[in-house]
């Protein structure tokens, strides 16, 4: 039994777990490693039987007690041939996963669930757009390749003329029966036929095209509409071009998320714009109507005397529409006062005959400002 691996360490418990934890623990497990989830990896399907085997011992009080003193020579015997010889592993998954666990071959009603309808994979794809078509919204074009309905064998896997035959093992049940003899008598169990993979029927001259699967890779343009008002990051999702599903299971989806490239001028918070705009340190002690970009175009827009910098103007309604909705968000333009340099020796002294010509009252923050310094300096 060296070969073995401890069952408290195959279902991850310590050793004085309690019946709801080693449930607990079994439930995980065996979802964790269900074939029906890994079709393709043989590893998943070994853990998945050595997982019922810790819990079909660790389950029964009498088992789990012979096991704690003996170990696995301590309960050998009453499986027999190793896993599946007692007791019908089927029921306990029927019990616990309420059918997840049918069809594998554990005994029971012998399920299987390679005829079933299978879903398409989703495919996923990124573009990128500008600054202004995500605001506006427009038609776009994507060239995808996806699995397809195999046009050559119309989706049948037989090569012309020819098609799918009965397997002559299973009979077209999908499933055979094993009898094995154990201490407590002949155990009778089922599992999928391994000539057919539990489909029920062989290929005996597959498509050349799509090598029997039904299905071929194959490429399409789609087109779409991305809608005004899209976010960078967002994701479109097209209904049903993925790739094609398997036994008449549906397609998937194609899933398409949007980067947005950066704008030199404007900036995005939700629907709402944002962008800066530098005025002369004139227009902004006199006013003055300044051009202001909008997604829509140039407006024109009156600052009044004695704008600050920092001051921050509303545009109603300039900024992107909202998805699938009449309103639209607001522009928030900011002013930046921008104070010349590089002046020439009269316009210095202009600017000195000026400062000297305005009093305190031409100021708004400067008094008060003062006055809380000489407050604070006198305590």
């Amino acid at each position: 039994m060296a070969d073995k691996r401890d069952y408290y360490d195959v279902l991850g418990i310590q050793k004085g777990a309690s019946d709801d934890e080693i449930k607990k623990a079994f439930k995980k497990k065996a979802r964790e490693f269900h074939p029906d989830l890994h079709p393709d990896d043989p590893t998943c399907e070994n853990k998945f039987k050595e997982v019922n085997e810790a819990y079909e011992v660790l389950s029964d009080s009498e088992k789990r007690s012979r096991y704690d003193q003996f170990g696995h020579d301590g309960v050998d015997a009453a499986f027999g041939n190793g896993f599946g010889g007692f007791g019908d592993m089927g029921d306990i998954l029927e019990n616990i996963f309420g059918g997840f666990g049918g069809g594998f071959g554990f005994g029971g009603g012998g399920r299987s669930s390679a005829n079933a309808p299978k879903r398409g994979q989703d495919i996923n794809e990124a573009i990128v757009i500008d600054f202004m078509e995500a605001c506006s919204g427009k038609k776009h074009e994507l060239k995808i390749n996806r699995m397809a309905q195999c046009d050559s064998c119309n989706g049948t896997g037989a090569s012309s003329g020819t098609s799918a035959e009965v397997c002559p093992d299973c009979q077209g049940r999908g499933s055979v029966k094993t009898t094995q003899r154990t201490p407590f008598g002949a155990i009778s169990s089922t599992k999928p036929c391994p000539h057919c993979g539990g489909k029920g029927k062989i290929i005996k001259n597959p498509c050349q095209k799509c090598r029997g699967l039904g299905r071929a890779r194959t490429s399409k343009t789609v087109s779409f509409d991305i809608p005004a008002g899209i976010a960078d990051g967002q994701t479109i999702r097209l209904s049903g071009q993925g790739d094609c599903g398997a036994n008449g299971g549906p397609s998937g989806n194609l899933n398409i998320t949007i980067s947005v490239r950066p704008h030199q001028l404007f900036t995005r918070d939700g629907y709402d714009i944002h962008c800066e705009i530098p005025v002369t340190f004139t227009q902004a002690v006199l006013g003055d109507e300044i051009t202001v970009p909008t997604i829509d175009g140039n407006v024109k827009y009156n600052i009044s005397e004695g704008t600050q910098t920092g001051t921050v103007f509303r545009l109603k309604g300039k900024g992107v529409k909202k998805l699938n909705r009449t309103e639209r968000g607001h522009q928030y333009v900011k002013i930046t006062v921008e104070v010349p340099k590089n002046l020439s020796k009269k316009q210095k002294e202009l600017l000195k005959n000026f400062e000297t010509s305005l009093s305190e009252k031409n100021y708004a923050k400067r008094p008060s400002f003062f006055e809380k310094l000489k407050g604070i300096l006198n305590q």
